[in-house]
């Protein structure tokens, strides 16, 4: 019992981190692009993450994606079933 209670709480605290990755812009310059999906995040992680990368200079926003995904099935026992992913991505750049 205490595995699956494990297992439970690393799926959840995995699915709660805001990750960061550097890219070039279409203009060749570099920029982040900050990744804040999962229900147990929000679009102000992402701005969060994004001031304190840049600090006082501050950043453009270049691109905001979002989208959910949400399904519904019923299982084996006849049991209604539902799962969101819900994926967010901030791509900014620092200013100079």
């Amino acid at each position: 019992m205490r595995i699956y209670f494990l297992i439970t709480l690393c799926c959840l605290l995995s699915s709660c981190a805001v990750t960061v990755q550097n890219i070039y812009t279409s203009d060749g310059e570099e920029g982040l692009i900050i990744d804040c999906s999962g229900s147990g995040l929000t679009w102000g992680e992402c701005y969060k993450k994004a001031g304190e990368i840049c600090g006082e200079k501050g950043y453009f926003v270049l691109e905001k994606n979002s989208d959910d995904d949400a399904k519904s099935y019923t299982d084996q026992f006849g049991y209604y079933r539902s799962t969101v992913t819900v994926n967010r991505d901030l791509i900014i750049k620092c200013k100079d």
